[in-house]
């Protein structure tokens, strides 16, 4: 699929099959998430895969929505904020939360290419997912996706005009 066509494509899917990811397909994923670029290509995330059954419990105590549960798996994608390349000259910014969120991109880029669906899912509370997923020290939830065979395909969703998100100085 061209890029064009794959930005275009790609969607917050709620609702899922509960039908399993083939192994080559989940590997092409988790390799996008590797390939992801990095500041300084220091790559400070984690994923965590989570097989929804028997888990659907603890993934509701994460994210109460019935759809959350459908899909074989959830993935939490970590930052780990010691080890992110930090804006020493200016701030401190850690930019693991940055790089974090671009391996989240990589994966629901390469999720629609394949025939899958996700959704980038931020309401939830970091220390209660730490707990529940027990998260090493350090190592910080910073996305969670469910990542399965969606069963509809809505249309497009609306988008500002180009004039409200762009400017140029």
């Amino acid at each position: 699929m061209n890029f064009d066509r794959l930005i275009h494509k790609r969607y917050s899917c709620r609702h899922y099959s509960p039908d399993p990811i083939e192994e080559e397909l989940f590997a092409k994923v988790l390799e996008a998430a590797r390939l992801a670029p990095t500041a300084a290509n220091r790559q400070p995330f984690q994923i965590i895969i989570i097989k929804t059954q028997p888990n659907e419990a603890k993934l509701l105590g994460i994210y109460p929505r019935d759809w959350f549960v459908q899909p074989p798996i959830v993935l939490c994608v970590c930052s780990q904020p010691e080890l992110g390349w930090t804006r020493k000259n200016f701030d401190n910014q850690s930019y693991a939360v940055v790089d974090a969120a671009i391996v989240v991109d990589h994966i629901t880029l390469q999720a629609a290419d394949l025939g899958l669906g996700t959704c980038w899912i931020g309401a939830f509370d970091a220390d209660k997912v730490a707990e529940v997923l027990e998260l090493d020290e350090g190592v910080v939830p910073a996305h969670v996706l469910p990542l399965g065979y969606p069963t509809e395909m809505p249309d497009a969703r609306p988008r500002k005009p180009m004039a409200e998100v762009v400017r140029y100085v």
